[in-house]
């Protein structure tokens, strides 16, 4: 993914990804704690034109060539072992957003723009919440009794 330092808006927390999952560009909006990191990060490379992301030599030198995916593939195995995760891919981050947003109340429809799918259906096959996210949305259910007593 080639994400440069203008495709960021500061000022909107708005982040525009050309070409990502599916060749699709679309518009994503940081987060806080995401938007405070690349503030922090842009600090220290600086807000000059070229890659968003880039290399860190083992002298904490900055250099503006871009991230491989190689690259960032390395990067977050390397911090998955330093907080104890097992295995896992860059992609199951992606699915743990897309289940995140979704327990969080995140409407399916917004979910699926944000992940970039094209149909409700992939965005849900990301959905990790199980059965006790059912549980949680049957108690919202409001059905009406009246003990018993029929209503005339």
């Amino acid at each position: 993914m080639n994400l440069d330092c203008s495709h960021y808006k500061q000022d909107v927390n708005e982040l525009t990804v050309y070409g990502g999952k599916g060749r699709k560009d679309r518009l994503v909006y940081v987060p806080d704690g995401a938007r405070e990191a690349i503030k922090d990060w842009l600090g220290l490379r600086g807000h000059g034109a070229g890659p968003l992301f880039c290399h860190v030599n083992k002298a904490a030198r900055i250099s503006l060539r871009r991230l491989s995916g190689q690259g960032i593939w390395h990067i977050l195995q390397k911090r998955g072992d330093q907080a104890g995760v097992e295995s896992f891919a860059p992609h199951d981050l992606r699915r743990s957003c897309i289940t995140d947003l979704l327990a969080g109340g995140a409407d399916i429809f917004v979910v699926q723009q944000l992940a970039g799918h094209s149909d409700p259906k992939t965005t849900m096959r990301y959905d990790r919440r199980g059965e006790e996210a059912k549980r949680t949305a049957s108690r919202k259910l409001r059905v009406p009794y009246f003990g018993g007593k029929i209503a005339a």
